[in-house]
């Protein structure tokens, strides 16, 4: 054994550094088994990140945004010169208060002699006919049969006066008139001012 030993210099200095020694055939074997492995676990870990087919039409498909159209404060304006025009000619003294479709006041006016109230009823006039997506007068017919009286649990204002404005069965904004025919006026602004493209329903 002894004479073997000191016939082996490189296997005493693999013992003298502190290493074992290993048969090839084993780290050849051992290498395979390896590289295998690792071959059958990058695929799976790829189909597991990459999105099926499915999923990834549905992302091309899927729109994640939309188009809305808006009413102008150029057309705002027009709405309001539009009803005081028709007011002036039917002898009426009324307020008006014009939303877009977010419900935001992008214009107003009152009449000279309108009452100090005017334009706060006009508001919310035009508010509720924007939650409701219809005339406040047919949401004051709703609450007056007892149909639904959600309108007035909800702190609307369901009194007639005041119309949505819906373009291609959008409801862009609202119109909401305080005094006399407050929806004739309102619906006489929105014909002339978007050229009959315009209703006042979304039916």
């Amino acid at each position: 054994m002894l004479e073997d030993w000191k016939k082996q210099p490189e296997r005493r200095t693999m013992a003298r550094l502190g290493f074992e020694e290993v048969d090839v055939k084993t780290l050849v074997i051992s290498g395979i088994v390896t590289g295998l492995t690792l071959s059958l676990l990058v695929p799976s870990y790829a189909q597991q990140q990459a999105p099926s087919v499915p999923a990834r039409k549905a992302a091309v498909d899927l729109k994640a945004t939309r188009d809305i159209k808006v009413i102008s404060s150029a057309g705002a304006r027009a709405l309001v010169d539009a009803c005081s025009a028709w007011a002036e000619q039917n002898k009426q003294v009324v307020a008006i208060a014009i939303l877009d479709w977010g419900g935001n006041l992008i214009e107003s006016h009152a009449m000279e002699g309108a009452p100090m109230n005017a334009i706060d009823t006009a508001l919310l006039k035009a508010k509720s006919a924007l939650r409701w997506r219809r005339p406040t007068s047919e949401t004051n017919k709703m609450v007056r049969t007892g149909e639904n009286l959600a309108p007035t649990f909800m702190n609307d204002f369901p009194q007639p006066g005041a119309i949505p404005v819906v373009v291609n069965g959008q409801v862009i904004g609202a119109m909401g008139v305080s005094g006399a025919d407050g929806e004739k006026c309102a619906q006489a602004a929105i014909d002339a001012v978007f050229n009959g493209q315009a209703t006042s329903s979304v039916r």
